[in-house]
């Protein structure tokens, strides 16, 4: 077995050609595949991993375990609409079990993952504390177009699925056109009402924030959770959203496992002695974005959360910096337009829609 010095001079070495080679991309991808074992050390440096302060005073885990497509695929997720998702191999509750024992205390949620008692089964099993938890969830479009007392009614079977008397953030999950507003009021008074801590968007482009901010609203949003890797940075938005206060959440941190033979993403693994997962999670935490990784193996859980020991250099930032290019960003304006009305009764059709969006 090569140390991680030997490993990184090897790969830096080589020629251009052997650099992509199957068996140089393997190992830079999983440089430390040594299993990542679940240790005394993993484990408290998770548990007790930094917070990032929310504009409320709130503590927020800088990391999280993401339960999307964990144990249960939505039926209308792209890749299971196309054909292309297999049928879950792990339940929810054995999987968010395991992310509990390596160490995860934040779950990231939603209505929409359809697995929620079962991720509240595990909660249950694990003998975690409540108050050692910190637990995020996300209203659906279909609620949110039903109206207020459907709003109501899903938060209770969340609380109820979940095992809990409060939710610690819930979230709009996609700012439906004509009702994300009213949805969002909704919930400012199921806060007063003790059932949610903090308040939170998800999936909002920066003149939906607008929008919503100009509506007269008590609690400002305190997170906006969007899709942040190096392959979709957008930094004007994600300026404005801190100029404003808002922490960003991270989803499709690790790009769904779609950027592991990246040459840049390779080198800076291989001289880090970390695989390509750790310097994606590294990437987002060193920008103070809350990583939000998730995946239905345990030891990929804990090789996930191994990002706290090192850090990248201002030149490794720069470089993951200018991954994104004008394709993606064009496929992301793509996406928000045809997800706002998702599963609505407007699905399918532009009604209300914002044509026009700051998209960088």
């Amino acid at each position: 077995m090569r140390t991680g010095a030997a490993l990184a001079s090897l790969l830096v070495g080589r020629s251009a050609f052997a650099f992509h080679s199957t068996t140089s991309k393997r190992i830079a991808r999983r440089s430390m595949t040594t299993s990542f074992a679940v240790t005394e050390a993993s484990r408290s440096a998770l548990v007790d991993c930094p917070h990032i302060a929310l504009s409320d005073g709130m503590l927020h885990p800088a990391i999280g375990f993401g339960t999307y497509k964990v144990g249960f695929i939505p039926a209308s997720a792209s890749a299971a609409v196309a054909g292309e998702e297999s049928e879950p191999q792990r339940t929810a509750r054995e999987c968010v079990a395991d992310a509990l024992d390596c160490g995860y205390r934040f779950l990231e949620c939603a209505e929409f993952y359809g697995n929620e008692a079962e991720v509240g089964k595990a909660i249950a099993d694990s003998g975690v504390k409540r108050e050692d938890l910190f637990l995020c969830s996300k209203v659906w479009t279909t609620t949110i177009e039903k109206g207020p007392e459907a709003i109501r009614a899903q938060l209770e079977k969340t609380l109820s699925d979940l095992g809990t008397s409060y939710i610690d953030l819930y979230l709009i999950h996609w700012p439906v056109p004509g009702k994300h507003v009213e949805a969002y009021k909704t919930l400012e008074i199921l806060k007063k009402e003790g059932k949610i801590k903090g308040l939170g968007v998800s999936n909002y482009a920066l003149e939906d924030y607008l929008e919503l901010k100009d509506s007269s609203i008590e609690f400002p949003p305190l997170v906006n959770q969007i899709e942040i890797n190096p392959f979709l940075y957008r930094k004007n938005t994600i300026d404005a959203f801190v100029k404003e206060g808002v922490v960003l959440q991270s989803y499709r941190s690790l790009r769904d496992g779609k950027a592991m033979d990246d040459p840049t993403l390779l080198q800076i693994a291989a001289s880090h002695g970390k695989t390509v997962a750790q310097i994606l999670g590294r990437w987002c935490v060193q920008h103070g974005f809350v990583y939000m990784p998730k995946s239905v193996k345990k030891e990929r859980m804990v090789e996930n959360a191994l990002v706290f020991d090192f850090e990248l250099t201002s030149d490794e930032m720069k470089k993951l910096d200018s991954l994104t290019t004008q394709e993606n960003v064009e496929k992301f304006v793509d996406l928000y337009r045809k997800c706002v009305n998702r599963d609505t009764s407007k699905d399918g059709k532009m009604d209300g829609v914002k044509m026009t969006i700051t998209e960088d």
